[in-house]
């Protein structure tokens, strides 16, 4: 039975330094992300709709697309100002992110 805890306990213990590394992993994705979209005061406003990431920007000249598709981003579609990027299930974290940097300026 002791086994059976320890094993437990270890494998307790990888699994919180697993999660911890890919939040961490995650900040940085979005950072590099906002810097990607030409910084956060060149955002306007951003929304998200199912695994569509909508932003609109001040100047699309300052995006780097092709640095936003290396980061996973599977498609990038630009309209006038405002880009939609398709980017999965981390569209609301993104939106999330981007609305307390906005807050906290």
């Amino acid at each position: 039975m002791e086994k059976y805890i320890i094993i437990f306990i270890i494998f307790l213990i990888i699994l919180l330094a697993v999660l911890k590394s890919t939040r961490k992993d995650a900040r940085l994705e979005i950072n590099k992300l906002i810097d990607y979209l030409g910084g956060k005061d060149n955002i306007v406003s951003s929304d998200y709709n199912l695994s569509r990431f909508v932003v609109t920007l001040r100047d699309v000249n300052k995006v780097n697309k092709e640095a936003i598709q290396k980061l996973g981003a599977k498609g990038i579609v630009e309209i006038d100002n405002q880009l939609k990027i398709i980017l999965g299930n981390n569209s609301k974290q993104l939106k999330k992110y981007i609305d307390e940097l906005k807050k906290s300026k």
